[in-house]
């Protein structure tokens, strides 16, 4: 038996895969053998009832069961058991050729600590016909692709490729979390957030030898995914159209104020004034969000400390925002008693409507700002507490 200790780990999630699982495991096997690799080909098997288990027990692997449901569970599992310093995971349906593990082994050897295949042509990958439906092809992962490079940077074509292989202590640092199919951008996610050295290999999709419906459920999954980039990317969920809205209310109020600004034959006045007061209000509130959603995914460790953020964090406390706050707000009260005073000229009669909301709208949008202050910097200081797990 060799006392040495393992190179490397294959894994595959398995559920009812009695169709395939079999040439999955022995291409594994004889790729191991090949490349003269100490390694294992293990499954993690999240509950099949059509004899899974013993097909690649006898083909050669080692099986642990998973009892909690989901693909990010049987994967989590199988890191945790999985002998070998490194890891190559993929399904257990044929669709990835496992005997082509070169790159991947290549690359890891020289330190790459996440490697992505890639499916896609524009990333080298190619996928034959009938391997991949047309709506997941054409726009279901490139589009996912295209948005966590853009979301978070990640230096990868194909973002939800699944087969990848990785350094297991470096994954394990992550603290992943998420059980179901969004596991696969909750690893590449966070790998590039903190990090880690990622490459990418070309490699071919076949069509999958299943035998059965997939487990992957087109909108359900793809709503997961993007959900979870989403929550992942307060910059882009909240910054981003909160700073868009904000300015372009403080735009509309300094050009509207004055008096009624006229665009051709269109005047915009003080409905117009209304609705950038509306903006302001909803875009400073986006920032907020972005603000206390930062210090809150930093402080339970699933985002790293920006440093450029973390010294703006350490100026703005509580009082700052307090008084910043109450100040916001003894001003748009200053503004309503000035708008008193004009109505008390005219013995609190009727005034000319569109000189009374022209003081009214930025009073009350400058209490609401100021309101949003004080609450939100008792909130940000009551994150602020918390410690990363």
């Amino acid at each position: 038996m060799n006392s040495d200790p393992m190179e490397l780990t294959l894994l595959m999630p398995c559920l009812n895969e009695a169709n395939s699982i079999e040439v999955c495991v022995r291409k594994g096997v004889a790729a191991l053998e090949r490349l003269n690799i100490h390694g294992e080909v293990l499954i993690a098997d999240n509950g099949s009832s059509d004899g899974s288990q013993k097909i690649a027990i006898a083909a050669g692997a080692r099986v642990i069961d998973v009892p909690i449901r989901g693909y990010g569970s049987a994967l989590m599992a199988g890191i945790e058991h999985a002998r070998g310093r490194y890891i190559i995971m993929a399904d257990a349906d044929d669709s990835y050729d496992w005997s082509v593990i070169d790159p991947f082994v290549e690359k890891l050897r020289q330190g790459t600590e996440l490697v992505m295949g890639c499916r896609l042509p524009k990333g080298g990958g190619t996928i034959l016909p009938g391997a991949m439906p047309p709506l997941h092809r054409w726009l279901g992962n490139p589009v996912l692709s295209w948005i966590g490079r853009l979301f978070f940077g990640c230096p990868v074509q194909d973002f939800h490729c699944g087969m990848r292989g990785f350094s297991k202590e470096r994954i394990q640092s992550l603290g992943l979390t998420t059980p179901g199919m969004e596991f696969a951008s909750e690893m590449v996610i966070k790998a590039t957030l903190a990090r880690l050295r990622i490459e990418q290999t070309p490699i071919t999709l076949h069509p999958d030898q299943r035998g059965r419906p997939p487990h992957l459920k087109t909108w359900r999954d793809g709503w997961r995914h993007l959900r979870f980039m989403m929550i992942l990317s307060p910059n882009w969920v909240f910054l981003v159209p909160g700073l868009f809205l904000f300015l372009l209310g403080l735009v509309g109020f300094f050009l509207i104020l004055p008096g009624t600004l006229w665009i051709g034959d269109i005047g915009l006045d003080v409905n117009t004034l209304l609705v950038s007061g509306l903006m302001c209000i909803i875009g400073f509130q986006c920032i907020s969000f972005w603000a206390l959603g930062r210090v809150f995914v930093s402080r339970k460790g699933i985002h790293p400390d920006d440093p450029l953020l973390t010294p703006l964090f350490r100026f703005i406390r509580l009082e700052t925002g307090l008084m910043a706050g109450f100040a916001t707000v003894v001003a748009g009260l200053a503004l309503l008693l000035f708008g008193v005073h004009n109505w008390a000229d005219v013995s609190f009669g009727n005034l000319e409507p569109t000189a009374a909301l022209r003081i009214v709208i930025p009073a009350v949008t400058m209490i609401a700002l100021g309101v949003q202050t004080i609450f939100s910097s008792f909130l940000m200081s009551m994150l602020g507490m918390l410690r990363s797990e």
